[in-house]
């Protein structure tokens, strides 16, 4: 991008290079827009992965505990076994909503492509000051 002699061509060159800049300019924007989402596509479905597996092996551990639990309960205050099963599902269930809300309150914060949305402002500052000193 040298533009040492913008005063010598003409304008058609002048718009021509402007035009190569911006061209350049917006390939490398999406290359890292490909490259920042490649990464934490990677990395999600890495953490996803994980968590499945986790969750599959501890879901029939607690299913089985839980079960266990129940019973035990029922017979402790001398109800028949669905009242103990009754217990434990509205003890579950609030513990499910609580667990709920602590997920969706760690997903607001995640932050998506910051490098990418900094490189567009940036972009967009450049573009306005090119504009605006093209018009002086």
């Amino acid at each position: 991008m040298a533009y040492e002699e913008a005063r010598n061509d003409s304008l058609t060159q002048t718009v021509g290079r402007i035009i190569d800049d911006l061209r350049d300019l917006f390939r490398e924007e999406i290359a890292l827009a490909k490259a920042e989402l490649r990464h934490e596509a990677g990395e999600v479905g890495n953490a996803a992965v994980r968590m499945g597996v986790a969750a599959g092996a501890g879901l029939f551990a607690v299913a089985f505990l839980l079960l266990g639990v129940a019973q035990g309960f029922a017979d402790l205050v001398g109800w028949p076994a669905w009242g103990g099963y009754l217990a434990m599902g509205v003890v579950l269930g609030i513990a499910a909503v609580a667990a709920l809300q602590a997920g969706r309150a760690r997903a607001k914060k995640l932050a998506g492509m910051p490098k990418t949305v900094e490189s567009l402002k940036e972009t967009k500052e450049w573009m306005n000051d090119r504009m605006s000193s093209k018009t002086r």
